[in-house]
């Protein structure tokens, strides 16, 4: 049940027939972890709290830097030195004080991957290497939770859905990460933030956009990611989508899976 305070507080999401109480409720009822409170994460955070999301969980083990700044909403200067995840609960709190805040300061792992990620019902996934996001995108599919992953470039990002745990209309499993991108870029050949550059207003149209997949995906309106990528190209002001079927190669769920568990993971 909805409290007269959250009645209120959400009163714009009731009134829309897509959402409504019953849409509301759900929010409430869900939980969602976000691996990483950086550029994506940030932004995806405060919308997710501000939405009514009723468990919110981070993983980063990162401190905050002045650099952060530029893009990272959800710290403020006063939280320089300090952990991520500690100033984010401190922002998401007074947001929205129905929102209960969980802070894993670890960094994401073949040994813990799964026992965090299966205590949610959702992840999102705005971390800034490919290592991480192989490892989520597995966690996740033996861990049967639905995905939302982005990656941010310079100038462009990119996002889609992943539940490769399911099957399709066809009774055929929806594609996985590895079926998008089958292996990584060699060492090297993309440049991290620090070297490269990253526009700050991008993260937050990415990051927001991440939020509001989480919320359609739980509130169950409209058409989702899954078999989509969705592209910004930010100097041109274009959005595509270009559609990705599972491949029947991949070693996760794929016609002859290899990949049983997140033992390839561990280094």
């Amino acid at each position: 049940m909805l409290s007269p305070d959250e009645l209120e507080r959400y009163a714009r999401h009731i009134v829309l027939r897509d959402v409504g109480g019953p849409g509301q409720a759900a929010l409430k009822r869900a939980s969602v972890l976000v691996i990483g409170a950086g550029g994506l994460g940030a932004p995806a955070l405060m919308y997710l709290a501000a939405a009514g999301v009723g468990t919110l969980g981070v993983v980063d083990d990162d401190v905050v830097s002045l650099s952060n700044l530029q893009r990272q909403v959800i710290h403020t200067t006063p939280d320089i030195g300090r952990h991520k995840v500690e100033s984010a609960a401190e922002r998401i709190s007074a947001l929205n004080p129905h929102v209960r805040f969980v802070g894993h300061a670890t960094w994401l792992n073949a040994d813990n991957a799964l026992s965090l990620i299966g205590d949610y019902d959702l992840v999102l996934d705005g971390s800034d290497n490919f290592s991480t996001r192989y490892l989520v995108s597995d966690a996740c599919f033996f861990a049967k939770r639905p995905l939302i992953t982005a990656a941010l470039g310079t100038f462009d990002g990119s996002l889609t859905t992943i539940r490769a745990h399911e099957t399709n209309e066809q009774g055929e499993f929806n594609p996985t990460y590895r079926c998008l991108f089958p292996e990584a870029p060699p060492p090297g050949t993309v440049p991290a933030c620090a070297e490269a550059g990253v526009m700050g207003a991008l993260a937050g149209v990415l990051g927001s956009m991440m939020a509001l997949e989480a919320i359609r995906e739980i509130v169950g309106f409209g058409d989702g990611l899954v078999g989509r990528l969705l592209m910004i190209d930010a100097r041109a002001m274009r959005f595509e989508t270009l559609r990705y079927g599972r491949d029947p190669a991949n070693p996760l769920n794929g016609d002859g899976p290899v990949i049983s568990d997140l033992s390839a993971h561990r280094t």
